[in-house]
């Protein structure tokens, strides 16, 4: 729940604790604030600040979400369960400022991870399966939108893959693999 400046204050003064209990000879204090630092940096490697950021994000803060996303030096250490918040949250924010290559990065990502019940999994399916319909990629479309159909809970997901369908149904089919148009073989 701590930003990276917290953690690493925390830090100090358990070191600074360690290092007073051992001057004064008090080794099984000295041993309990060394743990406690030890699991303020495994929380700071583990758990990043995303507990934070998703706060900030649920509140519409997307930049001070960003933000704290940003402070995470090295994403893959992230347990399992935070770095698909992560990557949702960065490929939410990458949605919002229309850089759809990163979201798409970023949901890919998320797709792999756990990122809560199966309804929020759907959701990272249809954002996948919109990026995909704008990119008139049928074949993709179809796949994410089969795929966020089977994981969809509430209505709301349902509501939101009929119509992704209903925009499959304008696209031209997809061309077929050979060569080139009207060649003979």
């Amino acid at each position: 729940m701590f930003n990276a400046r917290a953690r690493y204050a925390l830090m100090a003064g358990f070191g600074l604790s360690v290092a007073v209990c051992l001057f004064y000879k008090q080794y099984e204090l000295a041993a309990a604030a060394g743990f406690f630092m030890g699991f303020v940096f495994w929380s700071h490697i583990k758990q990043g600040s995303v507990l934070q950021a998703s706060k900030f994000f649920k509140n519409g803060d997307h930049d001070k979400a960003a933000a704290l996303l940003a402070e995470t030096g090295n994403p893959d250490r992230l347990a399992p369960n935070r770095r698909g918040y992560y990557e949702f949250m960065l490929g939410n924010i990458a949605l919002k400022k229309e850089r759809f290559e990163a979201a798409e990065t970023h949901f890919q990502i998320a797709s792999r991870f756990p990122v809560g019940g199966k309804n929020d999994k759907a959701f990272v399916l249809i954002h996948l399966a919109n990026l995909a319909l704008r990119r008139k990629d049928r074949e993709r479309t179809t796949a994410y939108v089969s795929r966020a159909r089977e994981l969809a809970v509430t209505e709301r997901a349902k509501d939101i893959i009929e119509q992704i369908e209903r925009q499959v149904q304008k696209l031209p089919p997809a061309a077929k693999a050979g060569g080139p148009a009207g060649a003979d073989n």
